[in-house]
């Protein structure tokens, strides 16, 4: 087989219309072998003839889009400084666009012989490894592109690509959790209906399914086993092909963008799936072990502050490059419109503590691409000072712990002070205001996958894990939740009833806080994980959503709750409110009122375990026009929020605040209906809330 030289990039399997150009980079080779595959798994093993800056490279005339291929990697084997080099192991491209097949757990993936771990393995493991797959990068847009919505317009559904239509009955069964499930009309439309405007999706980059979950008939569910930062991951796709998932997941956000909702991702730069000096060589551990991650003063051994055996190393280039490259490839070439990054703070540690102005975060600020989407960080990871809420750069948003935190314990009634509820519903500018950002860089969430669901969080005290094999002990048991009296299922009414107030409560709370809401998928529903708060594997009905058992009644209040925010301005202000940051000293763009209707004092904002407040929120007053430079005008909203055990007369605000208000919305009740028609009430007038429930107001005169 006649190679020609090539070219050093870009990196991956090029195709051109001719042929396909190959380029791995790898400091620690001395040799590369391009490893074609046919149909029927026979190998061909090509040495790419170039080096060019560490890049391997050559080009085969007549290679086209399908073609199955990996790399073997010549180069030294001494773990004890780092190097894990070893022929007999083939590599998956980091770069590939596509992989075909999946892991066998066979001995001959892992770097040493499992009856003595200090012998190297020389093991062939091509025959138990997937394929990388040359990629066919034509596609017709049609004209798509980013939506580049507004952060203060956006409402997030976070959801699971198979989850969410497994069990969708309206669904061709074919179809049903993969992409073409997702873009199908019944997906789409639902989400139109309730108002969503992006999803945030689960990873979707290729990933591995564990070993030890195998063999226990679990899988991996949520997908936080990345090994291909290009490849769409192949389960996913309907169309099982080599290499269609990658058009699949294009016709998807392109039907998804033609009903103006955008696609996040959620990605996973900060390890990969080969974990610790225990784990497989699957792709860059065999390629340059010693570039690619970090790795302990004994060199055998890996840094972990993810909890998953390894950390990328953020100080090296092309370990930078890969992942600037892969994020500019999902949005110039698979049009998404913005990224989270899971546990992001480790991408901030170049060597041990976190560094905000690092490399990586001054790149993604500089990169014409990725500095025009949306960027979200879960703001934590494992290790010492990893949990940085409110402190990354300007221009990204951030998944927001210590609103859900709070919300959680301000409608079980424990620990916020008023200072604190008020900083959280407000956007929390104590966390944002300080470095230049806006309102919308706090990703409000009460629930997200990781954790109770909804109506678990109203259901259960405590997490029932069994389900995932290692005895409860997984999961956090920092739950802050409450169960309403009844540990799990009940027939109680009293208690049923009360679980149904307090969900509308959170979404209530969630929807009209400044900020960005994120709403998990199927809450709105009433679904339920049986109290697993840590459903990583479970790839089955605990996980999916049950579109069987619909709690209707919460789905259009949930739906009323997305159209109303959409219709108000004063609930999604792209500035902060003016004056002091929270309790504005008689500043009439927002007030804050006890019980009695007299503005909070002093005394109050510090007060422990606040149970009931009133809030003011000012539609005459915005800062800034909309975008066509017009004045922001709206309705005034007067708030009272009840998290006490018991009824509270509360008494309205003078007429200063407003002579007249209609009742909109009651968690005890619901939406009122024709809310126009029925008798107003009166400044200074006494209005009965029930216990643990929220009651909007709009002002009439």
């Amino acid at each position: 087989m006649k190679i020609w030289p090539g070219t050093p990039y870009p990196l991956g399997a090029t195709y051109d219309g001719a042929g396909t150009n190959f380029s791995l980079f790898s400091e620690a080779a001395e040799r590369v072998e391009l490893c074609l595959f046919d149909e029927a798994g026979r190998e061909t093993r090509v040495n790419l003839p170039e080096v060019t800056g560490y890049c391997w490279h050559g080009y085969l005339p007549g290679v086209e889009p399908g073609q199955r291929y990996g790399f073997r990697v010549h180069g030294p084997w001494s773990p004890e400084q780092g190097n894990r080099c070893n022929s007999a192991k083939l590599l998956l491209d980091p770069y590939a666009k596509g992989i075909d097949g999946d892991i066998t757990w066979d001995e001959a993936v892992f770097p040493y012989l499992f009856d003595d771990r200090d012998a190297r393995n020389d093991k062939d493991s091509a025959p138990f490894m997937p394929r990388s797959i040359v990629h066919q990068p034509f596609f017709d847009w049609s004209g798509d592109r980013q939506l580049q919505r507004p952060w203060h317009e956006t409402v997030i559904y976070e959801l699971h690509v198979k989850g969410f239509t497994a069990q969708h009955p309206d669904i061709p069964p074919e179809l049903r959790g993969t992409y073409a499930g997702l873009a199908h009309s019944a997906s789409i439309d639902y989400l139109k209906q309730l108002g969503v405007t992006a999803v945030e999706l689960l990873p979707v980059h290729y990933f591995v399914q564990d070993k030890h979950l195998l063999d226990q008939g679990l899988r991996n569910y949520w997908g936080y086993n990345s090994i291909a930062y290009f490849a769409p991951h192949s389960a996913y796709a309907a169309d099982k092909r080599p290499g269609a998932a990658s058009a699949e997941f294009k016709q998807m956000v392109k039907a998804l963008h033609q009903a103006d909702i955008e696609v996040i991702l959620d990605v996973v730069y900060n390890h990969t799936a080969e974990g610790n000096d225990l784990g497989p060589v699957l792709c860059l551990k065999g390629i340059d072990n010693a570039y690619y991650y970090q790795l302990m003063e004994d060199r055998r051994y890996y840094r972990d502050y993810t909890g998953t055996g390894n950390c990328l190393n953020m100080r090296q280039p092309h370990v930078l490059q890969l992942i600037m490259d892969s994020l500019r490839y999902w949005v110039l070439e698979m049009h998404v419109d913005g990224f989270r990054f899971d546990l992001a703070s480790a991408l901030a540690r170049e060597l041990h503590e976190v560094q905000m102005l690092n490399a990586f975060f001054n790149i993604i600020q500089q990169d014409p691409v990725t500095n025009q989407v949306k960027l979200i960080a879960e703001p934590w990871d494992l290790g010492e000072g990893g949990y940085q809420v409110g402190k990354f750069p300007s221009g990204w948003s951030e998944w927001n712990g210590k609103y859900r935190d709070c919300i959680r314990n301000f409608w079980r009634t424990q620990e916020p002070t008023l200072s604190e509820f008020a900083y959280r519903f407000t956007g929390s500018s104590d966390l944002y205001e300080g470095n230049s950002r806006h309102p919308f860089a706090s990703i409000n969430f009460v629930t997200s996958h990781d954790g109770f669901t909804l109506r678990d969080l109203v259901s259960y005290n405590e997490k029932h894990n069994l389900a995932n094999g290692e005895d409860n002990r997984d999961g956090t048991d920092d739950n802050r939740s409450w169960n309403c009296g009844v540990e799990g299922p009940t027939d109680d009414m009293e208690v049923l009833t009360l679980r149904a107030r307090q969900q509308r409560n959170f979404l209530a709370t969630l929807v009209l806080s400044q900020g960005v809401p994120m709403l998990l998928a199927g809450d709105e529903l009433g679904r339920t994980q049986q109290g697993n708060n840590n459903a990583y594997c479970q790839d089955n009905e605990i996980s999916w959503v049950d579109w069987g058992k619909v709690d209707t009644g919460l789905q259009e209040f949930t739906r009323r709750l997305a159209r109303f925010r959409r219709d108000h301005p004063v609930f999604r202000r792209r500035r902060w409110f003016q004056g002091q940051p929270i309790h504005g000293g008689g500043q009439d763009d927002i007030a804050w009122f006890n019980y009695m209707g007299e503005q909070a004092s002093e005394e109050l904002w510090g007060n422990g375990g606040i149970q009931s407040l009133g809030i003011f929120l000012n539609g005459d007053s915005f800062p800034n026009p909309n975008a066509r430079g017009e004045p922001v005008k709206d309705d005034s909203f007067y708030l009272i929020f009840n998290a006490h055990f018991e009824p509270i007369d509360f008494v309205l605000p003078p007429n200063h605040w407003g002579l007249r208000w209609l009742r909109i919305l009651d968690t005890n009740e619901g939406w009122v209906e024709n809310a126009a028609d029925q008798p107003g009430l009166e400044a200074g007038s006494a209005l009965s809330v029930a216990a643990r429930s929220l009651v909007l107001l709009q002002r009439q005169a």
